[in-house]
């Protein structure tokens, strides 16, 4: 305890550590409060509706994303999603199209125009889905809440605060990665979805108490279960297997360059959270043809619970898995790359033997991280039919949201781990355990 007290005392005697962590808490601080202002024309008053319908699928899931603000009809109600979803275009357009991909390799130049086009394609994404929550916000169930004096003006306003919400977003992300602590965008992701995390215990905790004594004991044993499972989510988001590399000998005039043995970390979880984002939104659309979710069938498809969802969604999880490792991961590229370093695996020779044997090790490890990935995805459905939880409690257990914040946290402390040691203080961790960054959630995704 006393050595954890002497590191946040270190954290704060750094100017520029602590100026950042201030610059980000105050951006967050905004992001939070504007997701609670209500947009023009609707009356707060009249939103049960529209809490009661976002509680299931794929509108649940945005609900949590962005802290609540889908239900709160807010001028952030779509936050940083439109920005998520033209950058998970853009991140696949670079990878199956070859112009594109060569911009890419252009270096700054080349990030700066795709990062460009992000933004153009963001405003475009964004006028869309706002056009969309307009349509949900006049159904029959919701009609109620738009002010009738207002009606005439709600589509075109409602469209352009929804997209100036989306862009001040992410604006504020940007800002949060260049003068603040982390990515932002992730930061942001991760802010929504915590901040339902009170009320869920609130909620889990008052159902546990009046249901008596064995309540409280079911409480505390749920607690013991969600930091077990986060310990074992941090293992499967830090978990590599470290193929040797050795780099030949060089002398260049009297200095001897290479001849260092290193290694080649590859992940167990290289797509990220991308896998069940993907089996979320399959799984969504055949409800489509079941206005309501009236028809039996859509229980195989939104209720987490169901062993038929489960199975349907193990199988989708495990596809999307292989496909997003093979999509982004090159093994002849990387064999290349040591290649033209003078790096070699031992016992394998350089080229084309090489990108088959790192392509074969990479197989053998995507699948007991692609069954590992699809079983923290069910996990909510599994420890809500045990212990018997509220479902918005359950939702922490696993799943896309815990994926996430454990990613984001993570590679948030690796930051300030990096800030401590270069200035010679003990970091988080101690000897070999230094915590290993995981890549940002917009890049993962």
């Amino acid at each position: 305890m006393k050595k954890f007290i002497q590191t946040l005392k270190n954290i704060w005697s750094i100017d520029e550590l602590r100026n950042k962590i201030l610059f980000t808490l105050l951006l967050v601080f905004i992001y939070r409060f504007g997701s609670y202002i209500v947009l023009p024309g609707i009356d707060p008053n009249k939103l049960d509706a529209l809490g009661e319908s976002t509680k299931g699928g794929m509108l649940g899931l945005l609900d949590a994303f962005v802290g609540g603000a889908f239900s709160k009809a807010s001028i952030f109600a779509l936050g940083i999603m439109p920005y998520i979803s033209a950058s998970i275009f853009m991140q696949l357009v670079t990878i199956l199209v070859p112009q594109m991909a060569k911009i890419q390799k252009e270096g700054e130049s080349g990030r700066k125009k795709i990062n460009q086009w992000t933004r153009y394609l963001t405003v475009i994404v964004t006028a869309f889905q706002a056009a969309a929550y307009i349509g949900y916000l006049k159904s029959p169930s919701m009609a109620g809440a738009i002010i009738p004096a207002f009606s005439t003006y709600f589509w075109f306003s409602t469209v352009v605060i929804l997209t100036v919400g989306t862009l001040f977003v992410m604006w504020l992300g940007e800002k949060i990665t260049d003068k603040g602590l982390g990515n932002g965008t992730s930061i942001i992701i991760m802010v929504g979805i915590l901040a339902r995390l009170p009320q869920a215990f609130g909620q889990e905790w008052s159902a546990r108490f009046t249901s008596g004594a064995g309540g409280i004991l079911f409480m505390l044993i749920e607690v013991v279960l969600l930091l077990a499972i986060i310990m074992g989510l941090i293992m499967l988001v830090q978990g590599t297997r470290r193929v040797p590399v050795n780099y030949a000998k060089q002398i260049v005039g009297n200095k001897q360059l290479g001849g260092a043995r290193n290694f080649l970390p590859l992940k167990v979880n290289a797509s990220g959270v991308m896998p069940i984002i993907f089996a979320q939104a399959i799984l969504f659309l055949p409800t489509l043809f079941s206005p309501g979710g009236t028809a039996s069938w859509t229980k195989y498809f939104t209720d987490h619970t169901n062993l038929g969802y489960m199975l349907v969604y193990t199988i989708a999880v495990i596809a999307f898995t292989f496909l997003y490792t093979a999509l982004i991961f090159n093994p002849k590229q990387m064999a290349d790359d040591l290649k033209r370093n003078n790096g070699f695996i031992p016992g394998v020779k350089p080229g084309q033997p090489t990108a088959d044997y790192i392509g074969t090790i990479m197989d053998r490890i995507t699948l007991p991280g692609a069954v590992l990935l699809a079983f923290v995805g069910i996990l909510p459905g599994i420890i809500q039919l045990v212990f018997g939880m509220q479902e918005s409690f359950s939702t922490f257990f696993g799943g896309t949201s815990l994926l996430i914040m454990v990613g984001v946290v993570l590679d948030t402390l690796q930051q300030i781990e990096t800030q401590l040691l270069m200035r010679q203080y003990d970091g988080l961790m101690t000897g070999n355990n230094r915590l290993q960054g995981r890549q940002a959630v917009t890049s993962g995704m």
